[in-house]
């Protein structure tokens, strides 16, 4: 009987995944260096900020995964990233993220990472500010306004006028409909 080839299935495997040590990639994949129109040198070793669309999301995107973590030592979500280099370089795409910590009293200490390209049914459609994307990513999870506020350490009304601009941006009639066209891309 073959023995399996752990090296190999990481590499192969159908989505991006990344091992992490301090939110750094100490590894990658294959299909996450395709993703990000990468080499293995140019994200090895380089935090994950470097496949945000800004500093302050990945800051703020670690604080809110952080307590998440602990708890559980999973997390998921969809959001939005930026292609680092390549014919698509600088381009953002809804990305589905998840995560698990491999010490739940340090979530960030290490990780395993998996990385799911939406764009092709998820478009990013509208330019949207960092604050913007962070909304619409919380939206689609379903949160309130409260909830979001709490999360993003903002407040409520504050959440609303994001969300409002949002609705303008995607001519969404009502929440519903946003998180519908936000879905559609």
């Amino acid at each position: 009987m073959d023995t399996l080839d752990y090296r190999q299935a990481f590499d192969m495997a159908p989505v991006g995944l990344a091992v992490s040590r301090n939110r750094t990639m100490v590894d990658c994949n294959r299909h996450l260096c395709e993703m990000f129109g990468a080499c293995l040198e140019q994200l090895v070793g380089q935090s994950f900020q470097v496949l945000y669309p800004s500093a302050a999301e990945f800051e703020r995107t670690g604080a809110r995964i952080a307590p998440l973590l602990n708890r559980n030592g999973t997390y998921s979500d969809d959001r939005i990233m930026k292609r680092l280099d390549g014919r698509l370089k600088g381009e953002t795409f809804w990305c589905h993220v998840t995560g698990r910590a491999l010490n739940l009293l340090s979530p960030h200490e290490a990780g395993i990472w998996t990385f799911e390209d939406l764009s092709a049914r998820r478009p990013v459609k509208a330019e949207l500010t960092a604050r913007e994307r962070e909304v619409a990513t919380l939206l689609m999870d379903g949160l309130t306004s409260k909830e979001i506020g709490r999360a993003l350490l903002i407040s409520h009304r504050t959440v609303e006028i994001y969300r409002a601009k949002l609705m303008r941006k995607y001519a969404a009639s009502n929440t519903g409909d946003l998180v519908h066209k936000l879905m559609a891309g």
